[in-house]
């Protein structure tokens, strides 16, 4: 099945009729909102019917997360990426969206989507309009707003009856924390008051979560009694708020009260971070004072069995994340302990350490592992580069010259580009910092087309880096001038940019960023200019050195230049093995882009081996990949005409009807998202 759905966290009880509704509402609207108070359970809700809906959606049923997203102006980049799409030169965001969905037939889910309204209304309505076959549902604590909008109040689960939703939730999770619960639900008596608790808690689900695991300490007639007593304080007061919002107030409130408080402080102090987080990042932030980091893993314990903390284990990582109504209450009371602004810098120089120490390992044997952590902190460090950006504006700037790999390796151009701008305007005119974020934002703007921007970026990188005794800072300058030259059809200034003779004479480790990037840049130069045989020394000697260090980023690129000298030189069975080797490489990072221009290129290859029919197979689920990245081929000639030559081989080997069924046959095997 297509999409990314989310595993679901822990079992779900009820809501029978209103799946139902909402399955119907799925076939008859486009856009459905679930609104409610904060832990009635529409995110929950939401998902079990996105489930239940991926059979009638060919395209997939995706899940988007809005919730650590605070920066409206990433929403469209946040979807686009959760669709694994890459970023058009020329196109906007929304743009490529509109254009990618324009013959989908999926469905789209937002969640919390509350603090993003009014960036989620105009963005919703652009893609209902260019995508007939788009469904969006939505979660919410208020609507949209939309035309069209069908909006569904999910309220809180029934609670009369002794077989009631709001019963079944708070008795399974009063089990799951203590097989000595069945005993309470067992006899009758005792099951009318737990009952009473349900009522007094309005049958909101969250409140029943945090209930339920209190029953590890307390028995059934303890619990009512204290809720009974903390209502009643309450009551006495004069609290304006509505009767639901101050029962999961109330709720939480009491949770937090019967925590020790080494647990109350690491929950607020953990209120800093967007999304989730594993062990080590908790320990950093929020040890200190007196929360030795020695305490912290077994608080982390006691905070998830207490329902505070919801806890993910996917391999050999465990990750644990707050919900967003417990995290506002964690913020205020880090607010009333002074402690914010203190934690969120912890917070920052924890993920600009991080940052620092995946650009070092970046070019190396933990290459993938870096990719995957960088990807999973993604929010955390979006998180930590606007608030170093109010507070710190050099280490800002380090920090995003830093993530060069992720911006301009994982498909993060539009993003990089902007946080990058932003540094530089704030941070030091001069150094090495703003060498390497100045090197970086050029980058971006040469991956985005803006060719004329990254020459001239590149060129004063030359003249900054030349007085310099550092010589990575040189290579690194040298290639993005010789690439920003040899894109637009200058290989002969590319070539004497970052030649082998250029190269030694910037002197450099061999086995460097800069070394390696000027030696891509070289191979592909000779490329263009059909020097084939020094093109394949090239690329050679790079794979070598990737090999040595264990990279397989920079390798797949020197596999693809392998690939296209052997076929030029009229060897296309060696250019089908190095181009399969370059393919493996890409899925592993989740390349599209690079998959796409791979798949046509051994399309060609094989085409030339007289294999028509597995040519135009190729060719077709290269075209799916190509829909996922943009504009086929990029516009680029040299990709188009190695992508029609293919074509043209495998249409006179097998006729036009025979390549049109294998062509519609490989479309079929569409792209998963990475």
């Amino acid at each position: 099945m297509l999409g990314n759905l989310p595993p679901e966290s822990a079992s779900f009880v009820g809501r029978g009729a209103e799946l139902a509704q909402l399955a119907s509402h799925l076939e008859t609207y486009r856009l459905i909102t679930l609104t409610g108070v904060g832990g009635v359970g529409k995110s929950r809700l939401a998902l079990r019917a996105a489930r239940a809906a991926r059979a009638g959606r060919p395209d997939g049923v995706w899940w988007v997360e809005l919730s650590p997203l605070r920066d409206p102006g990433l929403l469209s980049a946040t979807v686009a990426h959760a669709f694994g799409l890459a970023e058009q030169p020329g196109r906007s965001p929304d743009e490529n969206l509109c254009a990618w969905l324009s013959d989908k037939k999926l469905l789209l889910v937002l969640d919390t989507c509350e603090h993003l309204v009014e960036a989620c209304r105009h963005l919703v309505a652009e893609l209902l309009q260019s995508a007939p076959g788009l469904t969006v549902l939505v979660t919410s604590r208020q609507p949209l707003a939309c035309h069209g909008e069908r909006v569904s109040e999910v309220r809180p689960l029934p609670v009369d009856g002794p077989d009631s939703d709001a019963l079944a939730l708070f008795r399974e999770r009063a089990l799951a924390a203590t097989a000595h619960a069945a005993d309470a639900f067992a006899d009758p008596v005792r099951r009318r008051t737990a009952l009473e608790v349900c009522r007094r808690l309005d049958g909101i689900p969250l409140a029943l979560e945090l209930a339920g695991a209190r029953m590890r300490l307390w028995s059934l007639e303890e619990m009512a009694e204290r809720l009974e007593a903390r209502f009643d304080v309450l009551a006495d007061g004069h609290d304006p708020q509505v009767p639901r919002h101050r029962t999961l107030r109330t709720a939480i409130g009491w949770s937090h009260e019967l925590c020790e408080p080494l647990e109350r402080l690491l929950w607020a102090r953990l209120s800093v971070f967007a999304g989730d987080f594993d062990l080590a990042a908790a320990r950093a932030v929020c040890s200190g004072g007196p929360l030795p980091a020695a305490r912290v893993e077994r608080l982390l314990a006691s905070l998830a069995a207490k329902s505070v903390l919801r806890r993910t284990v996917e391999g050999a990582r465990e990750r644990y994340r707050m919900l967003d109504t417990i995290r506002e209450y964690g913020r205020q009371w880090l607010t009333e302990l002074g402690e914010g602004a203190l934690v969120a810098t912890r917070h920052a120089h924890w993920f600009a350490a991080l940052a620092r120490q995946g650009d070092a390992g970046w070019l190396g044997p933990e290459q993938l592992d870096w990719y995957r952590r960088i990807s999973t902190e993604h929010m955390e460090l979006r998180t930590a580069l606007e608030h170093l950006l109010g507070t710190d504006p050099h280490t800002a700037l380090e920090m995003a010259g830093h993530l060069w790999f992720f911006w301009f390796g994982c498909g993060h151009l539009r993003e990089g580009r902007g946080f990058l701008e932003r540094a530089l305007a704030g941070g030091p005119a001069e150094g090495p910092a703003h060498l390497q974020g100045l090197w970086a934002l050029g980058l971006t703007a040469m991956l985005q087309g803006d060719l004329v921007t990254s020459l001239a970026i590149g060129e004063d990188c030359v003249r900054m880096a030349e007085g310099g005794e550092d010589p990575e800072p040189r290579l690194r300058a040298a290639y993005l001038t010789g690439v920003s030259a040899l894109m637009p059809g200058d290989p002969e200034r590319a070539l004497a940019l970052t030649g082998p003779g250029p190269r030694a004479a910037r002197h450099g480790r061999p086995d460097g960023p800069g070394w390696l990037l000027c030696q891509l840049g070289s191979a592909y130069a000779l490329c263009d200019l059909e020097r084939y045989e020094e093109a394949t020394a090239e690329a050679r000697g790079l794979r070598e050195a990737c090999a040595r260090l264990g990279d397989r980023w920079l390798r797949a690129y020197a596999d693809y230049v392998l690939a296209v000298a052997a076929l030029r030189l009229g060897h296309p069975g060696e250019a089908a093995q190095h181009v399969r080797s370059m393919l493996s490489g890409k899925r592993l990072l989740h390349d599209s882009f690079g998959i796409a221009i791979g798949l046509d290129l051994l399309a060609a290859a094989v085409a030339a081996q007289g294999d028509g029919e597995l040519a135009a197979r190729l060719l077709g689920t290269g075209h799916a990949w190509w829909r996922t990245v943009g504009q086929p081929q990029m516009g680029s000639p040299s990709l188009r005409a190695t992508r029609d030559a293919g074509e043209r081989q495998a249409r006179e080997s097998i006729g036009d009807e025979a390549y049109e069924r294998a062509f519609h046959g490989g479309a079929q095997v569409l792209p998963q998202a990475g």
